[in-house]
């Protein structure tokens, strides 16, 4: 799959339903009648959307993990925990579970947000939040995220 691009503000009705904006419909149309799965963040109260080709993916890797070290199957109980699959019903709708609608303190107002391969579900607030955090300077974050990839022009100084 393609990265993904875009971000929506959407809504969840009371059923924990939420229809899939027009742009993911788009961006993932070969794809979308396989199913996708949903779980919880590992390091945000949001929820991660996957679509059953990538998590495939994700699971090749972790299933190498040797389950004969406690570390690792700590991880992976904790990893899975919530990981429900979900599909697309007749009007393009996902149903997400209580459970994680709980954990991710979701209300009415969503934000569904690209996140490379995948797409991350928060509360409008709790992103809102999260992407105006006074505590993280993002230019520092991006040139030590990104600042060693070998880019053309490295510590070039241009005139």
């Amino acid at each position: 799959m393609n990265s993904l691009i875009g971000v929506y503000e959407c809504n969840i009705d009371a059923k924990g339903r939420l229809l899939l904006p027009v742009a993911f419909k788009k961006q993932l149309q070969t794809i979308l009648k396989k199913g996708f799965v949903v779980k919880r963040s590992v390091f945000h109260k949001c929820l991660e959307l996957y679509s059953i080709n990538e998590w495939n993916v994700l699971v090749k890797d972790i299933s190498k993990l040797n389950r004969f070290k406690k570390k690792n199957v700590d991880f992976i109980r904790m990893f899975n925990a919530g990981v429900k699959p979900v599909d697309l019903d007749s009007s393009g709708r996902i149903l997400v579970p209580k459970d994680l609608v709980t954990f991710a303190g979701i209300s009415k107002n969503i934000v569904m947000s690209a996140a490379v391969n995948m797409i991350e579900i928060w509360d409008k607030d709790c992103y809102e939040k999260a992407i105006n955090d006074p505590s993280v300077d993002f230019g520092s974050l991006a040139e030590e995220v990104m600042g060693a990839m070998g880019n053309k022009g490295d510590d070039v100084d241009l005139p």
